[in-house]
């Protein structure tokens, strides 16, 4: 069912992300298909954990616990360094959304890039993906890991990773908000959603920790 359901919104995402791409940069995305099958908020009776006691290695060779990411928000996108098109864009979104958040961006906001193609997606190449993007920045984190470490990572998110029959990976199209005690809070179709609207909601989350403080 979920790959049927994965199938069924291709073609709605794939001409969404082709609009952003021409918008945004003109680029390419063959090789690249969605990955994902709901947007929108997550429901109070979703008990995921989306910061597990899961470590990953990071860009810079050290290995970090998701869970010790916990007590600040986290938005997370999922990329891999040979795209050739979609993860480009997303990676330029997130840069848009860290310039709207300003100083909260890494001292009170983390952002967290997966690879979904962590066979090939060595640190290196992380790092050399994010400073090419300029996007090697502290607060941000590009992640890889055993496979099947980002296969649970992954799950948490309702998501799996798929690779095509020509060897290109299936694309997730998708920021995913999450709060700061690691359950899911809001999903955004990237090329749909703006940097503004994105930042707004850390800005929300972020501050009602304080606001239920002061009542």
């Amino acid at each position: 069912m979920l790959k049927q359901q994965f199938v069924e919104n291709r073609p709605i995402r794939a001409l969404l992300l082709i609009l952003a791409i021409v918008l945004v940069s003109g680029l390419t995305i063959a090789g690249c298909d969605s990955n994902t099958a709901s947007i929108g908020d997550q429901t109070s009776a979703d008990h995921r954990d989306c910061l597990p006691d899961l470590t990953l290695t990071d860009q810079n060779g050290r290995a970090i616990s998701l869970a010790s990411l916990k007590g600040k928000p986290v938005l997370f996108d999922f990329i891999y360094t040979t795209c050739p098109g979609p993860c480009l864009v997303l990676t330029m979104r997130m840069k848009a959304i860290a310039r709207e958040l300003g100083p909260a961006f890494g001292s009170e906001v983390s952002f967290v890039s997966i690879t979904v193609d962590p066979e090939h997606d060595r640190p290196a190449a992380l790092r050399a993906y994010a400073k090419e993007q300029g996007a090697d920045r502290k607060g941000w984190l590009f992640m890889t890991g055993a496979p099947a470490d980002v296969d649970r990572v992954m799950a948490n998110f309702k998501l799996e990773r798929q690779r095509e029959a020509d060897g290109t990976v299936d694309h997730v199209l998708e920021f995913f908000l999450v709060g700061a005690d690691g359950g899911p809070l809001k999903q955004y179709l990237a090329s749909d959603v703006s940097p503004a609207k994105v930042a707004g909601d850390l800005r929300d989350v972020i501050a009602a920790p304080r606001l239920a403080d002061r009542l």
